[in-house]
């Protein structure tokens, strides 16, 4: 794969991070305790969530819990949203890679021709 294909494939692995990020962070809705008490039937601690209010503040891992046992963000988003990272990472790897390797090609193509058989004066 070329470059342009390793940039894309990095874009739309960071694009669907964020994406599955966004869903987990937005996963209590604007009342949490309405969303557990009424959407999800459990019992809302409030005096827990005060307790671990840096837990459900932070960028990642995600949590934005009910009480002690229930967590609304889904089990899945924290470990998609660190693969598709790695993913992004590699891919962005991968495009400066072969950005090397593309360049070397070409310069010593060009290395090549400057050199060539009809240069130096006798024609």
């Amino acid at each position: 794969m070329g470059p342009l294909r390793w940039l894309l494939l990095s874009t739309l692995t960071c694009a669907a991070a964020f994406l599955t990020w966004l869903w987990g962070a937005l996963a209590g809705g604007l009342d949490v305790a309405e969303t557990c008490t009424l959407y999800r039937g459990q019992r809302f601690d409030g005096a827990y969530r005060s307790r671990h209010l840096d837990e459900s503040t932070r960028w990642f891992p995600l949590h934005n819990q009910c009480n002690a046992t229930y967590d609304l963000v889904p089990a899945w988003i924290n470990p998609t949203v660190a693969f598709l990272a790695l993913a992004t990472a590699a891919g962005l790897l991968m495009t400066g890679w072969t950005t090397g390797t593309a360049l070397r090609a070409l310069r010593t193509r060009r290395a090549d021709r400057a050199s060539g058989p009809f240069t130096g004066g006798d024609r």
